[in-house]
């Protein structure tokens, strides 16, 4: 009879210590406050959606935002970052997050994911780059004297979109906000593995898609996530790491769902997108219910 009441304890204390495993990790050095991140990832997003055409499909729109709040709602947001997602008219696979919360998706990385496990991953990276606050961390290694200072104060201090232009010529400018070391890129990976596993996704997803596009698109359009992203080494293994750390996966793991195919079907019956004028006004694919 003891022994009967002691196998649930037991089970529980297991588990537990198989969460407590993963590996924990923390924002870096940052001279900013969490505020700052929200603050000048919208004033970025103002600048940055005056210059690319986001997609306007009602379906699509719901679909990406949900899946976005799904995989928030596994993440360590400790500073409960405003996490929005939105869809870029653009082909070339690539997505891209700025800091305190905006995420955009291009509409080549839903074309080119086999299923909704793959986006998933896509999407629970660029998660991890916000909740570790690479971008302003980035900006602080730089010591706010290269450069940075000028282009993020001028957001900071004014609160207005033209600033950013006035400092740095427009968000692309604020590269720094943008490009990570493949240090950071293997804590996205991480976060991104671990969001996957806690939501029943097959957590490889994520980095197998990685290096699929890695093997198969040199050379393309597709360079431009790696321009951004750079590969960490032994990407695969460092997740197949922490999946052991995790625990054993499901014997059905979340792969797929008619919903994302739907959308991709969307997405590629689409015409090619038009080049959009950096100064014009934000442009909208056309609603579609």
């Amino acid at each position: 009879m003891i022994r009967t009441k002691l196998i649930p304890i037991l089970l529980i204390v297991f588990s537990v210590s198989l969460l407590a495993e993963r590996t924990q990790l923390r924002p870096g050095r940052n001279i900013y406050s969490p505020q700052q991140d929200v603050d000048l990832g919208r004033e970025v997003a103002k600048d940055a959606e005056r210059q690319l055409e986001l997609i306007n499909i009602a379906n699509a729109n719901a679909y990406i935002s949900a899946l976005g709040q799904q995989l928030v709602s596994k993440a360590p947001n400790e500073y409960k970052f405003p996490f929005y997602f939105k869809i870029v008219n653009d082909r070339s696979v690539n997505a891209f997050a700025l800091p305190g919360g905006p995420v955009y998706i291009h509409r080549g990385a839903i074309e080119a994911a086999d299923n909704e496990a793959q986006l998933a991953g896509v999407m629970g990276h660029e998660i991890g780059h916000v909740i570790l606050r690479h971008g302003t961390n980035q900006a602080t290694k730089a010591q706010l004297g290269q450069g940075a200072l000028g282009i993020l104060g001028a957001v900071l201090g004014n609160s207005s979109a033209g600033q950013i232009a006035a400092a740095g010529g427009g968000f692309l400018a604020n590269s720094v906000l943008l490009k990570y070391s493949r240090d950071a890129e293997s804590q996205s990976d991480l976060i991104g593995t671990q969001i996957l596993y806690d939501l029943g996704y097959d957590p490889k997803a994520m980095a197998e898609f990685f290096d699929k596009l890695a093997k198969e698109h040199k050379g393309t359009k597709t360079e431009e996530f790696f321009s951004n992203h750079p590969i960490p080494e032994n990407r695969v293994t460092k997740v197949n790491a922490e999946i052991r750390k995790l625990g054993p996966v499901p014997a059905a793991p979340r792969k797929d769902s008619p919903d994302f195919q739907e959308v991709k079907r969307t997405m590629l019956s689409l015409p090619e997108p038009v080049k959009a004028n950096p100064k014009a006004a934000p442009r909208n694919t056309k609603d579609r219910k």
